[in-house]
């Protein structure tokens, strides 16, 4: 405890060391320049200002210019005005032995079977994955796939898509009374499913955006692409002023599902969930007001140049012929290498210098005394972030990032809340943990959040928001009817009692 009130100190002292020299010296100036006279004035300005005229007009017009330059060229602010969440109907919600149940189905269903299905062996490794995944029973699937026999068509993947989409955007524009043709630029962002026309385009068509849109659709990009499209909006947004961004982050279920033997393909089958999120941006100054959150940094790492990021999570055909995704045993190495380069990078930009300090001096130690000094410190992000969005990919990545980063349960609770609740809705995962936080009322103002994205490629991206306000939930969040029952807690025993399938196939 004593360690920890000296480190507190520490970092009072270095964060507001100006402030602790500058207000003494204020004072002292202030002290001498109260007992100035008027015939003091009269001789500084005699003996000193009216000779030396030529040299502080200058010098005065270069500050006036250097101010106004700084003020014209900076890059306009990007507000973040509302988001939305989709929330699926009731009738599809899926149990974890709903799912199991929803798996044998699909695989039955395969022609190449027969409508057999006697191999119990995939259905208890499946089953082993579940009750380890961290996911609850209120998780959702997509409506195709709870029918019998499921529907696991183009048609039935655009009709998912489609309700998500439209259902996230049209909670938005009632939230926001925004226009929809006052949007001026459009990203959407689905890893999985691109159809033609493509999924911008039907934005564009059923909410009857203007012809002049700058649109764009992100595909093949991962579970980190939110952070990628609200990347892309932010720079079109210090180009283009005065108007509105939409994002729109979400993925398919229905027309990936894996039905092969493949284990590597299988589990993705027991982590991802119906979902999707909504985002309205601006950089109009009047909309700061009315206004969530500032968009503070954005930081992307892509380590695709290695060969075993770029395939430790890879989109392809197994021995029969059956598409999946397949995860390599070395995508925990490579998700800990890409997540150590992006927070090297973000780290000087948010850190106090208390931190930076900190870590500078255990760096010079390691150089100069290798055998001493084993290990490089760990700054601590919680003097500088209020708030961690850790992508709900699996526990595992949640568990890993809390060792990582030295954080307390409560900072990584809306991420497992999220997993538990909704299972992992790829992209748009990191708006249901910004919206648990809101719900539970801790969003205060000049709060800082930090959201991390992970994805195939192999990538890690964040984003930092600021508060503008003591942030409230929104009208129709996710967890309106839920935040009372969260955080919960996941006794395993349990979980393994609750994973039943249906008819004697477990």
């Amino acid at each position: 405890m004593t360690s920890v009130n000296v480190k507190l100190l520490y970092h009072y002292v270095i964060t507001n060391f100006f402030n602790l020299c500058f207000f003494p010296l204020t004072a002292i100036v202030a002290g001498k320049a109260s007992r100035l006279t008027i015939d003091d004035l009269h001789h500084l300005y005699y003996s000193y200002l009216q000779h030396n005229l030529i040299t502080i007009a200058p010098l005065f017009a270069f500050t006036v210019f250097g101010s106004v330059l700084y003020i014209a060229t900076r890059p306009k602010p990007v507000y973040l005005v509302e988001y939305s969440c989709y929330l699926p109907p009731t009738h599809c919600r899926s149990s974890i032995s709903k799912v199991m149940d929803i798996f044998y189905q699909v695989r039955k269903a395969d022609p190449s079977r027969n409508g057999t299905c006697d191999d119990s062996s995939w259905l208890d490794f499946l089953r082993k994955i579940q009750e380890r995944s961290g996911l609850g029973d209120e998780t959702y699937g997509p409506e195709g796939l709870l029918q019998v026999p499921p529907r696991k068509t183009f048609a039935a993947a655009r009709e998912e898509t489609e309700q998500v989409i439209i259902g996230a955007l049209k909670n938005l524009f009632e939230n926001t009374k925004v226009n929809p043709k006052d949007i001026g630029i459009l990203v959407v962002n689905s890893s999985m499913f691109n159809p033609t026309p493509s999924l911008s385009a039907m934005v564009v068509n059923t909410f009857k955006l203007r012809s002049n849109v700058r649109s764009f659709n992100l595909g093949g990009m991962g579970c980190s692409a939110g952070v990628i499209a609200i990347d892309l909006a932010k720079d079109l947004l210090h180009v283009h002023k005065n108007t509105y961004a939409l994002v729109v982050s979400t993925e398919n279920i229905t027309y990936n599902i894996y039905a092969g033997d493949n284990r590597s393909m299988m589990v993705s089958n027991c982590l991802f969930r119906v979902g999707g999120a909504a985002i309205l941006l601006s950089n109009k100054p009047r909309d700061r007001r009315r206004s969530k959150y500032e968009l503070v940094h954005t930081v992307r790492t892509h380590t695709g140049a290695d060969d075993k990021s770029f395939r430790c999570v890879q989109q392809g055909d197994d021995e029969n012929g059956k598409t999946g995704v397949s995860l390599s045993k070395d995508i925990t190495d490579v998700a800990g290498r890409t997540v150590k380069k992006n927070i090297a990078t973000l780290g000087p930009l948010i850190l106090p210098l208390s931190e930076k300090l900190l870590f500078f001096v255990t760096f010079m130690a390691k150089k100069l005394f290798k055998d001493k000094v084993k290990h490089y410190y760990v700054p601590d992000f919680k003097l500088a972030v209020d708030h961690f969005c850790i992508h709900a990919g699996g526990r595992a990545v949640i568990d890993v990032l809390e060792k990582n980063l030295g954080l307390a349960p409560i900072d990584v609770e809306a991420s497992r809340s999220t997993l538990h609740r909704f299972g992992n809705t790829s992209s748009s995962s990191i708006w249901y943990e910004l919206a648990y936080i809101e719900a539970k009322g801790r969003m205060k103002k000049g709060n800082k959040v930090w959201q991390i994205a992970l994805g195939s490629g192999f990538k890690c991206n964040s984003a930092v928001w600021v508060a503008l306000s003591n942030v409230k939930a929104s009208t129709n969040s996710p967890w309106e009817h839920c935040i009372d029952r969260y955080p919960v807690k996941i006794d395993s025993d349990s979980a393994k009692s609750e994973v039943r399938v249906q008819n004697g196939r477990s």
